[in-house]
């Protein structure tokens, strides 16, 4: 594996996964979505770039990426299928981050070096299916029995858990509270009695990523499990890890939008028609023009979200909340416009299945539902500015 030592700067491990990209990710695309899995070579040379340990401290054996250079390797390994990503992001987002600043030190050293080095893949369980955008209508149930926890309830949608080592679920400690007061958070090995992860159902896209059900009956998890030591704080834990997430997306949203449009722009010039390219008429560099336009706000937004959060972090202060929910909301709602007028500059041709365009138009629809809808971030954009002077 890459250690923060075995390169000279972030530049050069920049350039490095830019040509795995190139070379290995963006080639295998044709098996990935044959086999709907991401073949197991590629999930070990993931682990030997560090891609598994890019948001996690050196102390843990992670790369220590900035939030500003995570959003940079994603917009670059994610012109390649977004699948790719989705095999290591629940790690270095949703459940390393929630670790990492709500786990005791015990917790941390158990599992975020095993994180980093891509032993231990994660999953965020907290989805269910009367809790998804309102989190705090979780009904799983964790009971002290003596020195455990015994856990029960169903989650939903979650990614990973087929691959998954280790299960970050959030339940309910208090079964008399209501709302977001009274969730805790548990470290779930996988294997334990009583967790079993469903079989993967067909998705419209991302195929290669498998995002199940999760059935919890009388699962026994002792009490040094409980995220943090503390009770209650889940809710705490788990929007930390869909923030850092949030802007992940948003930077996956950019990279799947270069390609998107690097293909159309390859078409536009191979295609002819009327004894010239039809990159040569105006109308089709109108299309050209809309999608890299829009590309280059949503990529703007959101490398400047990531340096607010990097400064948010430095300081000890909120991250911005409102401005990560933006960049989520453009991104997502951006990448689906360049997705149509991408098949729109390849006619026909884009909408045959054995075609990039064609899986990526598939693919991105999810962005503008998972780690909160459009509607979600609207919403939440609104109330923040409601809120201010």
């Amino acid at each position: 594996m890459i250690s923060s030592a075995s390169f000279r700067d972030f530049e050069t491990y920049l350039t490095a996964i830019e040509k795995f990209t190139d070379h290995e990710l963006i080639p295998a695309e044709p098996r990935l979505e044959a086999e709907d899995r991401v073949p197991e070579e590629l999930v070990a040379r993931m682990r030997e770039l560090g891609l598994f340990g890019i948001s996690i401290p050196e102390d843990f054996g992670g790369l220590a990426c900035s939030q500003e250079e995570q959003v940079r390797l994603t917009m670059a390994f994610t012109r390649a299928s977004a699948v790719y990503r989705s095999r290591f992001s629940t790690t270095i987002g949703l459940t390393s981050q929630a670790i990492l600043d709500f786990a005791t030190e015990d917790q941390k050293r158990t599992w975020l070096p095993r994180m980093a080095s891509g032993e231990v893949t994660g999953a965020f369980a907290l989805t269910e299916p009367d809790a998804g955008s309102d989190a705090g209508a979780v009904k799983t149930t964790a009971i002290r029995t003596g020195n455990h926890y015994v856990l029960n309830g169903w989650k939903r949608y979650i990614t990973n858990a087929p691959e998954a080592d280790l299960f970050l679920v959030m339940a309910r400690t208090d079964p008399s509270s209501q709302g977001s007061t009274g969730i805790s958070a548990f470290l779930v090995p996988a294997g334990t009695p009583g967790i079993e992860p469903l079989p993967a159902p067909p998705l419209l896209g991302l195929r290669g990523s498998h995002s199940t059900e999760i059935r919890i009956e009388n699962c026994r998890v002792p009490l040094e499990n409980l995220v943090g030591g503390v009770e209650g704080r889940g809710l705490g834990a788990a929007l930390r890890g869909i923030n850092s997430a949030r802007t992940h997306v948003a930077a996956t949203c950019v990279g799947q939008a270069i390609r998107l449009i690097a293909e159309a722009v390859a078409h536009a010039r191979q295609r002819q028609q009327f004894g010239q390219p039809i990159g040569e008429f105006q109308m089709v560099q109108a299309l050209l023009a809309e999608m890299q336009a829009d590309m280059l706000a949503a990529k703007a937004l959101v490398l400047d979200v990531a340096r607010a959060f990097d400064r948010a972090t430095a300081n000890g202060t909120a991250l911005p909340f409102p401005d990560i929910a933006a960049a989520k909301y453009f991104a997502s709602e951006m990448v689906c416009r360049v997705a149509d007028r991408a098949v729109q500059v390849l006619g026909g041709a884009g909408y045959i299945e054995d075609n990039a365009v064609t899986r990526m138009y598939r693919d991105v629809r999810l962005f503008r539902l998972f780690e909160g809808t459009s509607q979600i971030q609207q919403q939440q954009i609104a109330k923040a500015m409601l809120r201010s002077d």
